[in-house]
C-alpha cells in the first residue's frame, strides 16, 4: 500500500453518456460498481444509486475522499447533472466531516476536503483496454455528422519485480496485494479475501494522449488514423454508426470493438481518479489544490450548443 493510495475511498460517477454508472475503489482497486443503461434523466438515477452503492459494499458516505467525475466529451445535460452532483456531495460530506467528533485536521474550517478530479470521458473509456499497448481511439456520437474522439496508448512505466522478488528500487522489499494464488489458498481455508481489481504494483501502467479530444468527421478522422500507419483500436457508440467508413478508409488498420466496450463506465472514472490523486501527491499535502479542484471544476464541451 502506498502513502497515495493509503485510506482513500473514491467515488466515480459517470453521466456524460446515456449510460449511468456510478463506482467505489480504494487502494485495492474496484470496490463496487452500479451501471444503467436504460434511457431514464440522469437525474433520477445518481443519488439512489449512489445510496444503494454505499450500502451494497458496507461503506458510509463519510469515508469518502475523493469524487471522480465525467469531465466530457459528451451530452451537455448529462454532464452538467454529474458535475453538479458531485460538487453538491464534495461540499456537503465536507460540512458533515467538521461536525464530526474527531473532524480532519489537514484543512482549515470552511475548506472543502473532499477532493474532486475531473476526468475526460474519452480518457476514461481507454481504460477498457488498460495494460494493452495498443492505439486506442474511444468515440462518441457527437451528431451533426461528427464524433468526439482522441487517441491514446497505454505504456508500462515501471516494474518492481527483480530476482530477488518485489523491492522499492532501495532494495526494501514492499508487500504487494494479494496474488490469486495466495487469495486462493486464503479462500482454501475458509478465510474470504477481494480479488484484487486496480493496478498491480510490481507493474504500473499510464495512459499517454497522443491527440486530445476534438470533435470533427468521421471521414477526416480515418484520414489522419490512416497515416500513422499502426493498428487502431476503436471503441464506443461512434463506431457502430460510421463502421462502413472505418472499414473502407482503415481496412485492416481498423479493429473495430463491440459495443460493451464502449460503455463509460463509473469503475473506469473511479479508477482513473484514484490513479490522478495518487501521482498529485499524499493526501496530507493537497491543501488549497483541493479548493481549485473544487472551484475549478468545468465540464469539456469542445464545441457550442
Amino acid at each position: 500500500m502506498t502513502e497515495q493510495g493509503k485510506d482513500m475511498l473514491v467515488l466515480g460517477i459517470e453521466s456524460a453518456t446515456p449510460v449511468a454508472s456510478v463506482a467505489l475503489a480504494d487502494d485495492q482497486g474496484l470496490l463496487g460498481e452500479l451501471l444503467l443503461n436504460v434511457g431514464l434523466t440522469h437525474s433520477e438515477q445518481l443519488l439512489p444509486m449512489i445510496d444503494d452503492l454505499l450500502r451494497l459494499c458496507r461503506r458510509n458516505s463519510k469515508e469518502i475522499t475523493g469524487i471522480g467525475v465525467s469531465a466530457g466529451p459528451g451530452s451537455f445535460t448529462g454532464l452538467r447533472i454529474g458535475m453538479a452532483t458531485a460538487k453538491a456531495l464534495a461540499q456537503g460530506l465536507s460540512q458533515v466531516s467538521e461536525r464530526d467528533a474527531a473532524p480532519l485536521p489537514l484543512h482549515p474550517p470552511g475548506s472543502i476536503r473532499v477532493r474532486l478530479a475531473a476526468i475526460p470521458t474519452l480518457e476514461a473509456m481507454s481504460w477498457a483496454m488498460a495494460g494493452q499497448p495498443v492505439q486506442v481511439s474511444p468515440m462518441l456520437n457527437a451528431r451533426r455528422e461528427q464524433v468526439y474522439t482522441g487517441l491514446y496508448r497505454w505504456r508500462c512505466v515501471s516494474s518492481s519485480v527483480t530476482d530477488e522478488g518485489n523491492g522499492d528500487g532501495n532494495g526494501n522489499a514492499v508487500r504487494d496485494n494479494p496474488s490469486l494464488t495466495e487469495l486462493f489458498a486464503a479462500r482454501q481455508r475458509g478465510k474470504k479475501e477481494r480479488a484484487p481489481a486496480g493496478m498491480t504494483k510490481d507493474l504500473r501502467w499510464t495512459l499517454d494522449c497522443l491527440v486530445p479530444p476534438e470533435a470533427l468527421r468521421p471521414e477526416a478522422w480515418a484520414e489522419r488514423m490512416k497515416a500513422t500507419g499502426e493498428e487502431v483500436f476503436l471503441l464506443g457508440d461512434g463506431v457502430a454508426m460510421y463502421k462502413e467508413i472505418w472499414m473502407r478508409d482503415l481496412g485492416a488498420q481498423a479493429r473495430l470493438l463491440p459495443p460493451i466496450t464502449g460503455l463509460c463506465r463509473g469503475s473506469f472514472i473511479a479508477l482513473a481518479a484514484m490513479d490522478a490523486m495518487g501521482k498529485s501527491g499524499r493526501q496530507d499535502q493537497w491543501g488549497e489544490a483541493v479548493d481549485r479542484a473544487f472551484y475549478g471544476l468545468k465540464p469539456i464541451y469542445l464545441r457550442g450548443i
